[in-house]
C-alpha cells in the first residue's frame, strides 16, 4: 500500500504555503461554505479540520474551533505577536490562531486560508471500523496509507453511553477497544484496509490480543453495509482455507464512541512502536 505524496504546487499556492503568505480577505473559496466533509492539507492531503468545526466569524477567511487530533503545529509568528499554525505533516502554512474571542464555546479561531486547503465531501469518503486488540496498535498500522483521510481510535458495540477507558475496562460495558478509518474507496478499497487489519494482529486468538487479555482485545469487525459483510466474510473463509483457525466477530456497526485525547495516535507521541501488533502475510 502506498504512502502519501506531496502534490505540487501552482505559484499562488507556494507563495502562501511555502512563502508564508495571506490570501485577500472574502475571496477565498471556502470562507462561506457550508458542505459536510472533510478539509485537508493542499501540499500533503492530510486532514485538518472536519467541517463541524467550522463557524462563522465575519473575519474573511474561514473559521475554525478546533483541529483534528494532532493535524496542528504551532509556532511564534516573525512579527512577534500573533501564532501561526501550520501543517503538522508536512509544514506548510495555514494561517493564524485567535484565543478568547467569545466566538463558540471553545473560545478558539483558527484563522485559515482556503488556498491551503481542499476540501473533501462527505459522500466521497467511507468508513471501516476494527477491532483487533490494544487500539494503539491497531491504529499505528493504518497511518500515512495513500487513500486514507483519518483515523480515531475509540469504544464501540457497547451498551453505555460515551464510556470512559476506565470503565471499559474495569467494568461490564460490552465495548470494544476499535478504530475507525475514513478512506476514500477509490483510492484504497475496503478489502485493502481489511486485509491489512487481518494481517496485523492474531485473528485466531479468542480471548484478547496478544499479553492484553479481556472482552475489550477481542478480535472483530463491525460491519456498515452488507457489501463490508460480505467482504470480511469471505477473508475470513480464505484465512481459514489456509489454515487459519479466524474467531473475529462480525457485528453490525452502531454508536462509535471516541476515546479520550491521550489515546489518539498514541505510539507517534511516545516515538515507539507497537509491542503486541506485527504485521504477518497472510493473504
Amino acid at each position: 500500500m502506498g504512502k502519501k505524496k506531496y502534490n505540487t504546487l501552482t505559484p499562488e499556492e507556494k507563495q502562501v504555503l511555502i512563502h508564508k503568505g495571506t490570501e485577500a480577505p472574502f475571496k477565498g473559496l471556502y470562507t462561506n461554505y457550508k458542505e459536510k466533509g472533510l478539509y485537508i492539507c493542499k501540499q500533503c492531503n492530510e486532514p485538518l479540520f472536519r467541517s463541524e468545526y467550522k463557524f462563522s466569524s465575519s473575519c474573511g477567511w474561514p473559521s475554525f474551533d478546533d483541529e483534528i487530533d494532532g493535524a496542528i503545529a504551532y509556532h511564534p509568528d516573525s512579527d512577534g505577536r500573533r501564532t501561526e499554525i501550520v501543517c503538522a505533516k508536512c509544514g506548510a502554512h495555514m494561517g493564524h490562531v485567535f484565543e478568547g474571542e467569545g466566538f463558540t464555546k471553545k473560545n478558539r479561531r483558527h484563522c485559515v486560508n482556503s488556498i491551503s486547503m481542499n476540501f473533501i465531501a462527505q459522500e466521497k469518503m467511507e468508513t471501516a471500523i476494527f477491532a483487533g486488540g490494544c487500539f494503539w496498535g491497531v491504529q499505528h498500522f493504518f497511518l500515512n496509507l495513500e487513500g486514507v483521510y483519518t483515523s480515531r481510535v475509540g469504544y464501540t458495540g457497547g451498551k453505555k453511553d460515551n464510556p470512559t477507558y476506565k470503565e471499559v475496562c474495569r467494568t461490564n460495558t460490552g465495548h470494544y477497544e476499535a478504530i475507525e478509518i475514513t478512506f476514500n474507496p477509490q483510492v484504497i478499497s475496503y478489502e485493502e484496509l481489511a486485509k491489512l487489519f487481518f494481517e496485523i494482529h492474531d485473528p485466531t486468538q479468542a480471548n484478547g490480543q496478544g499479553p492484553d487479555i479481556g472482552n475489550q482485545y477481542l478480535s472483530a469487525v463491525f460491519y456498515l453495509s452488507e457489501k463490508q459483510k460480505t467482504t470480511i466474510e469471505n477473508l475470513i473463509a480464505l484465512l481459514r482455507q489456509k489454515g487459519f483457525p479466524v474467531v473475529t466477530d462480525l457485528i453490525k456497526a452502531s454508536k462509535f464512541w471516541e476515546a479520550e485525547d491521550y489515546h489518539q495516535f498514541y505510539y507517534e507521541k511516545k516515538g515507539s512502536t507497537p509491542y503486541c501488533h506485527i504485521y504477518e502475510k497472510k493473504f
